[in-house]
């Protein structure tokens, strides 16, 4: 068979055409603001006596400011009462005569603390959660007066000692008795340190209901007693706190979808004589699936592109697809995104396998790697899974 002279020029372009869908995304970005908390409790002194002694009423006013959706400082102020116990033995010609004697007094305790929220730390920022879990530290001053009580106790065993001896056989200085070991009188100012945890509930875009518990500790002679370590005493807060301010802004951003449409294009300058032209098969096919912030789930406008990936493999029974998941790395932490870059990828995959029946061995899954690779510009772009198919 004669052939003409044949010039064939078949070319692949691969270009982004303009999708018809687009998706707009609220974001929500903090605002610093100002915030005010008042508590009421009941607060455990640490000793040796049961629960129902040692327990005493508690409150806590505070005010602070939220610089990050992580970090925040505040002032607080608690105060009311502080109980302690003991239970002493004496001996009395030959008798031994035990009582436990109880005492209180009253101080308040100015507290500067760190905050940090463990929940936008782990999960990303999210005014919008029912429950925002911190913990704190601080340090500050304890205050404390009218301890009369145990000053009275105290004294009555001074007065009264001669008549007795202790149980371990000691016959101490009467006149500078001390059977408490650390009596303390007047008004006392002690260092204290503290930390613990609260958990608030949102009920409005300003206000939340928390919980509060608390541990401080100071040096040895806060409750009169001598014990050779640190006084602690612990508190229990439920309370409110308000925002003096909005506590965020929102953001509409629009999505506009730019995927890799690959196009044939076929040019013959002369036909082949009585020969078919050799068909140029499409190699390579793209989808950019989207998702909205800090989410792995596929919107419905979104299943339309997984559905085109799975006809294509169907199409091209020897095709092999890769889907590699992002993460917008401004938004949430490292370990945040490298898990959410991983779920994005992974529903791909599993649609594909449980609603389109591709088998796994055609599907190569991919998350970003430690750098958080970004393939687009636009911050909100980056919440995708890439698949390809060759």
């Amino acid at each position: 068979m004669k052939l003409n002279k044949i010039l064939l020029t078949a070319s692949i372009l691969f270009g982004g055409l303009t999708a018809s869908a687009q998706e707009e995304v609220t974001e929500y970005v903090f605002k610093p603001y100002w915030f005010g908390q008042a508590q009421f409790g009941a607060q455990e002194t640490l000793g040796e006596g049961p629960f129902d002694i040692l327990v005493g009423p508690n409150a806590q006013l505070a005010a602070g400011y939220q610089f990050s959706p992580v970090f925040g400082l505040r002032l607080s102020v608690n105060s009311w009462r502080s109980r302690a116990t003991s239970k002493i033995a004496l001996q009395n010609e030959n008798q031994t005569i035990t009582n436990r004697y109880k005492w209180h007094w009253t101080y308040v305790a100015p507290s500067v603390d760190a905050m940090f929220s463990l929940t936008n730390l782990l999960g990303g920022y999210n005014p919008n959660r029912l429950v925002d879990v911190n913990i704190f530290a601080g340090i500050g001053a304890n205050i404390a007066w009218k301890n009369n009580e145990a000053n009275q106790i105290n004294d009555s065993f001074r007065d009264n000692f001669p008549k007795y001896e202790n149980v371990q056989g000691d016959k101490p200085d009467y006149s500078k008795y001390n059977m408490l070991g650390n009596i303390w009188d007047g008004t006392k100012t002690r260092l204290t340190g503290r930390f613990g945890f609260d958990v608030n509930f949102n009920v409005t875009d300003r206000l939340q209901l928390g919980l509060e518990a608390n541990a401080n500790f100071l040096n040895d002679n806060y409750n009169s007693k001598k014990a050779g370590n640190a006084d602690w005493y612990f508190n229990t807060l439920v309370g409110v706190k308000y925002a003096f301010g909005p506590r965020y802004e929102t953001r509409t951003r629009v999505i506009e979808e730019v995927p890799c449409e690959p196009q044939i294009i076929e040019k013959i300058v002369e036909k082949i004589v009585e020969v078919p032209a050799p068909v140029v098969e499409q190699t390579v096919f793209r989808r950019d699936v989207f998702f909205t912030i800090n989410k792995a789930v596929i919107s419905s406008s979104e299943m339309t592109k997984v559905t085109a990936i799975a006809d294509y493999l169907n199409e091209h029974p020897k095709a092999h697809v890769t889907i590699t998941g992002y993460a917008d790395k401004g938004t949430g932490s490292k370990a945040l995104n490298l898990r959410l870059a991983a779920k994005r990828a992974e529903i791909v995959a599993q649609t594909l396998r449980t609603k389109y029946g591709i088998p796994a061995s055609r599907m190569t899954v991919k998350s970003m790697g430690e750098e958080m690779d970004q393939p687009y510009p636009d911050p909100v772009q980056n919440r995708v899974a890439i698949c390809i198919a060759e």
